[in-house]
């Protein structure tokens, strides 16, 4: 993790020269937040918190969305169109717990001077180990009610700094917090349906603690034993994850959208279980694409649970 900070610090390092030489090019120059009629400047850094900031701001807010779908946010580096959107913008909204490592060298070299929303605030982080002992684990939306709780901050900060549009805020975060409890409502009437003893999961990588929590599943293992998808793989980790998987008698390995699946269908093969893969992969660290089942967080936690639900019950 700090091998790739250090590396991005000195990619951002260039990239600012870059643009400081290229002087102004004549783009479009960003309203400020309060002239009339105009729409408050929102970069989102992930796939979730961008879809949470257009729930709540809808058509008073210009959202850019940093990372897109199927893009493993552990590992990005930004890039110079990055730059001047976080430079012009007036609120950033992060996911936080670490998950953006990139993030803080990215908004100094950007002059970023608008509010940042940390969308973590007030969530209780589960603990992490190694790397991730530091900030804990990073993947709070698989709970729904994480996420209420970050559209909540989302929408103090557009208020604060649109105050004009405080009404379409608050109505909109009122709205969109009901479906989230209909969400949460919904995967626990789901997941009652499976025998208790078949609810265990194996997955990619560990982005699906808060949702194991919630729903109370049992947490087999990971092909990749990290919360950071660029952690190694080893030998020995190949052969404790097919033992775990025959000794518990789990039922299926979940692969995700955003990494690739072969080391999950080869583990499901030598422990002789199925593989969940292809269009029915869980969505882990990121939304869908446009069309796909997984293009909102609605409809990607949705998807997740009929996918297990499925999976563990046939």
């Amino acid at each position: 993790m700090k091998l790739r900070s250090l590396a991005v610090a000195a990619a951002l390092a260039g990239l600012t020269a870059g643009l400081a030489a290229c002087g102004d090019g004549g783009g479009a120059t960003a309203q400020p937040a309060n002239a009339a009629g105009a729409k408050l400047a929102v970069v989102a850094t992930t796939t979730q918190v961008a879809d949470f900031a257009r729930n709540i701001g809808g058509d008073r807010i210009a959202v850019t969305q940093i990372i897109k779908p199927n893009i493993d946010p552990h590992d990005y580096e930004p890039t110079p169109a990055d730059l001047t959107a976080i430079g012009a913008a007036k609120v950033l909204v992060k996911n936080g717990v670490g998950l953006e490592g990139w993030l803080d060298a990215t908004i100094s070299s950007a002059g970023f001077k608008g509010t940042t929303v940390d969308a973590s605030a007030g969530i209780k982080i589960r603990k992490g180990e190694g790397d991730e002992a530091e900030h804990g684990d990073p993947h709070i939306w698989h709970d729904p009610r994480n996420a209420k709780l970050m559209v909540q901050s989302i929408e103090k900060a557009f208020t604060a700094a649109a105050p004009a549009d405080a009404g379409t805020f608050a109505k909109n975060l009122a709205d969109y917090s009901a479906k989230l409890d209909q969400l949460d409502t919904d995967i626990a009437a789901k997941i009652a349906k499976l025998p208790a003893g078949d609810r265990k999961l194996v997955t990619n990588h560990d982005a699906f603690g808060y949702y194991i929590d919630r729903y109370q599943l049992q947490f087999v293992g990971s092909i990749i034993p990290s919360f950071d998808t660029s952690a190694e793989l080893s030998a020995k980790d190949v052969d404790d994850i097919v033992a775990k998987i025959k000794q518990t008698g789990t039922k299926a390995v979940f692969s995700e959208s955003s990494l690739p699946p072969k080391t999950a269908e080869a583990i499901a093969k030598q422990a002789g279980v199925k593989v969940v893969a292809g269009e029915d992969a869980l969505y882990g660290d990121t939304l869908g694409p446009e069309g796909s089942a997984g293009d909102t967080y609605l409809k990607m936690e949705t998807h997740n649970t009929d996918t297990i639900v499925k999976a563990l019950g046939g």
